[in-house]
């Protein structure tokens, strides 16, 4: 597996998000972000966004490009949510198990060919689910279990053996790999890769490479047809069914695809990594939270949206709690802030 870039030190990104406790900062989180336009122009940004960080799950819709372009999706008869799923972080609810345990059943495959591993659900009433039958948690309850049901349905109609789908020298993988390096633009140097959670490759880019991806994802106009056909339905699939690509409960991934119907494009990435295409507009966001932590996340994704008037004033109001501005204790008074500073 060919190595990520090294680098001497992380680099030293700036404060982003300020909590504050009465009249003092009590914690703060660093971090990069930037705007590019879909032919990769900075347009704005702060901290270290040409640094390599690895992009995670927020990349799915680019690995999912082959499944469209293939001809696997078709071929196995994918509806819009099916392939809402193969984009998912998802916190295996019914809609999703059962989404990815229908696309298993046309492949002629089962849950034990998924190499994701089994994973907890995240959504509490799927947990408890679970503990009342007395069931374990398995692969289909994975956050990344629907892309797998895309990377065997590519690889079987490519004729690629179920067990080698994860194989990087594969051609179905191979595919994958060419579609991140077209997207983002990099050569492939300056791309690096290890094994992310789900035991699928992720790759190392920069924040502007991600950007760029995604404002070309969100308008793809000057891609060529097929692939510009594959974006198309990517972002139909999203609006039609935000929430399959995360969750019913408390997901900002879902919020922003709902509240903006799909005129967002949206994905999380493991430790807080982010990225946002913006329809109609030709750009798009990339965000790393140099802590992972999702709570400085969230409140920058908000920040960035009110500052560049990427939303509705509605559309704003109704994402707005996710910044958490006022802090609240267990007994609900009112005990700090959140500040963000883009």
């Amino acid at each position: 597996m060919q190595p990520a870039p090294r680098s001497s030190e992380w680099p030293t990104n700036p404060v982003l998000v300020e909590l504050w406790r009465g009249g003092a900062v009590e914690s703060v989180h660093r971090g990069a972000w930037v705007l590019t336009d879909a032919g990769g122009a900075v347009l704005a940004g702060a901290g270290a966004y040409e640094a390599g960080y690895y992009a995670r799950s927020s990349i799915k819709s680019l690995q999912a490009l082959p499944l469209l372009e293939s001809g696997a999706a078709e071929h196995f008869g994918y509806s819009d949510a099916e392939l809402a799923l193969a984009l998912a972080s998802h916190d295996a609810e019914a809609l999703h198990t059962d989404g990815v345990r229908g696309i298993l059943g046309r492949l002629g495959l089962g849950v034990e060919h998924l190499r994701c591993g089994p994973q907890v659900p995240g959504d509490a009433a799927a947990r408890g689910e679970l503990a009342k039958k007395g069931e374990k948690p398995c692969a289909v309850h994975n956050n990344c279990s629907g892309k797998h049901a895309g990377f065997l349905a590519l690889a079987l109609h490519l004729g690629v053996a179920p067990e080698r789908y994860l194989d990087r020298s594969s051609e179905s993988q191979q595919r994958v790999r060419q579609a991140v390096l077209d997207m983002t633009g990099l050569a492939p140097e300056q791309m690096g890769e290890a094994i992310d959670g789900c035991s699928a490759p992720t790759f190392r880019m920069s924040l502007s490479a991600l950007a760029r991806a995604f404002a070309r994802v969100a308008n793809p106009q000057g891609l060529p047809a097929a692939r510009r056909a594959a974006c198309e339905r990517m972002l139909r699939a999203v609006a039609a069914h935000p929430a399959h690509i995360a969750g019913t409960r408390k997901r900002i991934c879902t919020d922003i695809a709902r509240i903006t119907q799909g005129r967002l494009f949206p994905k999380l990435g493991g430790e807080a990594v982010y990225a946002i295409g913006v329809q109609g507009k030709g750009c798009a966001l990339a965000i790393k939270i140099d802590d992972g932590g999702y709570r400085a996340l969230h409140a920058v994704i908000i920040g960035l949206l009110r500052r560049f008037e990427l939303v509705s004033a509605a559309e704003l109001a109704a994402l707005e709690h996710w910044q958490e501005a006022r802090l609240r204790n267990w007994a609900g008074l009112e005990v700090g802030r959140t500040e963000v500073l883009v």
